[in-house]
């Protein structure tokens, strides 16, 4: 059952990694500043240096979740069932393009398997503070925070569009004009304006620092899980290096699924709005992994883009954003049945 309950830590990796790994780059692509391949790459380094980073910031995380959902000393059944729950929905998701959340299917499955296994040892009061609430507020925080700094980063490019040349002006205007029609993607970002290349270096930055945030944050997580069921002389470093190998193949093989959702399909972006939606992603997702509060990287990345647009909601795509609110909604039901049908066959 110990490899069996590592083989499923492996996919839920490959599958997070799928999932997770283009929620810091797809703004790149999506703004036009480069290809979704590169953004990918990119989002796949910084995603494994996040990962690293993890293995000496993720002793809250790892607790939480090792006995923070549900108290009771762990079975390899009770490990393998949350495990299936978690990467049936977490897979199911990337085929059909949705952005969800891996914390969220975890935390669904744990209840899942948790009810059956152990129902007096689920953690209900902690649940709620430790889980429930910084899920909630990180998608009110990050929308008014990405909404803000869109606005004076919009005014700060406007006013500097007002002092150049007339020749200059159009390349410093492409950071604060209205982003219904954006570059494409390939194109060279911002005409070459030095306001416009430091832009472009900004989001790149931001962006390599939400992929370091979200491996903190979700390495952690799916360790934990896989350490109910530790495979003979294996340690939880070495676990951890698996995980982050498993996280970096799924984005480079099956990113691009969520890259050209939650790039395009949420708002059309221009460079300026893709780097402050970035900025509020790696702002807080990282405190939450410094400080062991599971936010979801998907619901801060998609609040935070969605923000971007201002007070012009009519740039937004309302089926794009409903087919998410469901997603998020049915995630963790849905893990936490498969996660109890599986208990019920495995224990």
């Amino acid at each position: 059952m110990e490899y069996a309950v590592l083989v499923l830590v492996l996919i839920l990796a490959f599958a997070n990694g799928a999932n997770d790994v283009p929620k810091g780059v797809a703004t790149l692509a999506g703004c036009g500043v480069t290809k979704v391949r590169t953004a990918l790459i990119w989002g796949t380094a910084t995603t494994i240096a996040g990962c690293l980073l993890s293995l000496q910031f993720a002793g809250k995380m790892t607790a939480l979740f090792s006995k923070g959902v549900v108290s009771a000393d762990p079975t390899p059944a009770f490990a393998a069932s949350v495990l299936i729950g978690t990467v049936a929905w977490v897979v199911l998701a990337t085929v059909l393009k949705l952005p969800v959340s891996t914390t969220h299917a975890l935390v669904g499955a744990l209840l899942g398997a948790g009810a059956l296994f152990a129902s007096s040892a689920v953690q209900w009061t902690s649940l709620l503070t430790k889980v429930v609430q910084p899920l909630l507020v990180s998608i009110l925080v990050a929308f008014a925070v990405s909404a803000v700094l869109a606005r004076i980063a919009g005014a700060i490019a406007t006013r500097a569009a007002a002092r150049t040349s007339v020749p200059e002006r159009e390349d410093a205007l492409i950071g604060a004009r209205d982003s219904r029609v954006g570059p494409e993607a390939g194109d060279p970002a911002e005409s070459g304006s030095r306001g416009g290349r430091g832009i472009s270096a900004a989001h790149w930055l931001t962006s390599g620092l939400t992929g370091m945030a979200r491996g903190m944050n979700d390495t952690p997580k799916i360790v934990a899980i896989g350490s109910f069921a530790m495979v003979s002389g294996m340690t939880t470093n070495v676990l951890a290096v698996c995980v982050t190998i498993a996280m970096g193949v799924g984005g480079l093989l099956v990113g691009s699924r969520i890259v050209d959702r939650l790039g395009r399909d949420v708002v059309k972006m221009n460079h300026v709005e893709g780097f402050t939606a970035n900025l509020t992603t790696a702002v807080l997702v990282g405190a939450g992994a410094s400080q062991g509060l599971p936010m979801a990287t998907t619901h801060v990345s998609a609040s935070a883009i969605a923000a971007s647009a201002g007070g012009d909601l009519s740039r937004l795509k309302g089926k794009t954003l409903r087919d998410f609110a469901l997603a998020w909604i049915v995630t963790p039901p849905f893990a936490a049945a498969v996660a109890a049908g599986a208990y019920l066959v495995l224990a």
